[in-house]
């Protein structure tokens, strides 16, 4: 068959599409150019805000381009000493807490996936029913003063250490992803329990190991409260809780200072949002190929 024929062969074998499909295919496609709009708009707008005049942004001229373009906002965050030592915090809070989160979730979600774990009947409904009961925070509060742990840095580290929903989904992922006859296999060539786990779930569990590094760290990366909460020393604020006292103490004021609390208060809460959610945004699109993998199969399916 030449390629005249095949062409001519995939015309006849085509779906005839009616004016109705071609009528949906442009609501829909209009539908999600609105979506898009709606999702992109408001990063697009804070991003020209954070380059804009304040007095523009404040009297609401900027809204589709940047208005006296200025880095005033930039300079003045860049140029404290408290943001650094926020960011070298935050930093640090993000990466030793997840790596401390993912030690303790992988190796729970693996055990409660196999059916021989002791205890297992009782352990699975002691963990949801701390789904939908907590003691609080008081309780929490007085816990973690009786641990040492109050006043303490490394709070903010350990604090949280287990999400109970993240366990469940890693259970889902292996026991949907890892099969029976690997590790029967293993079994028969003499390895362990743990053996067994680093080297033969470990290598296909990548995917849901990304997913729950990536949710860990945007919870620590964004967590602020806690460090009010346990009354941190300033000197190991994190970002968002030294971000949050700029805004605090650029509020409030009397007659003529009120404007110029007001300019400043506008200029560092635009570019605040885009120093604290850069690199977050910059490390989504990494871990974002392994949702369809991690996140759906482990939680649905």
């Amino acid at each position: 068959m030449d390629a005249g024929q095949l062409k001519s062969l995939k015309r006849k074998n085509k779906i005839k599409e009616s004016k109705t499909d071609y009528v949906y295919y442009a609501i829909s496609g209009f539908i999600l150019f609105l979506l898009a709009v709606i999702v992109i708009y408001p990063l697009y707008y804070i991003v020209i805000a954070s380059i804009s005049d304040p007095d523009a942004v404040m009297t609401g001229d900027v809204w589709l381009y940047p208005i006296k373009v200025t880095f005033s906002g930039y300079a003045q965050l860049f140029n404290r000493d408290d943001i650094w030592r926020g960011y070298f915090n935050t930093l640090a809070y993000t990466v030793l807490g997840t790596a401390f989160n993912i030690v303790l979730t992988i190796p729970a979600g693996w055990a409660l996936s196999r059916n021989y774990l002791p205890f297992r009947k009782v352990i699975m409904p002691l963990l949801i029913i701390t789904m939908f009961f907590g003691g609080g925070l008081v309780p929490y509060v007085i816990l973690c003063r009786a641990l040492g742990l109050y006043q303490n840095p490394l709070i903010l580290i350990i604090g949280g250490g287990v999400s109970v929903y993240n366990v469940f989904m890693c259970k889902s992922f292996f026991q949907s992803n890892v099969p029976q006859e690997v590790l029967e296999a293993g079994m028969i060539d003499g390895a362990g329990e743990i053996r067994t786990f680093f080297d033969l779930v470990l290598p296909v569990a990548k995917s849901i190991i990304s997913v729950m590094i990536l949710f860990y760290a945007v919870g620590h990366w964004n967590n602020y409260i806690d460090a009010y909460i346990f009354s941190i020393d300033e000197d190991f604020y994190p970002l968002q809780t030294v971000l949050n006292g700029l805004l605090d103490a650029t509020a409030g004021g009397e007659g003529e200072v009120v404007l110029e609390q007001m300019r400043a208060a506008t200029q560092i809460k635009f570019t605040s949002i885009i120093i604290a959610t850069l690199p977050i945004l910059v490390v989504y699109p990494m871990v974002e190929k392994h949702f369809g993998q991690g996140v759906l199969v482990g939680s649905f399916k």
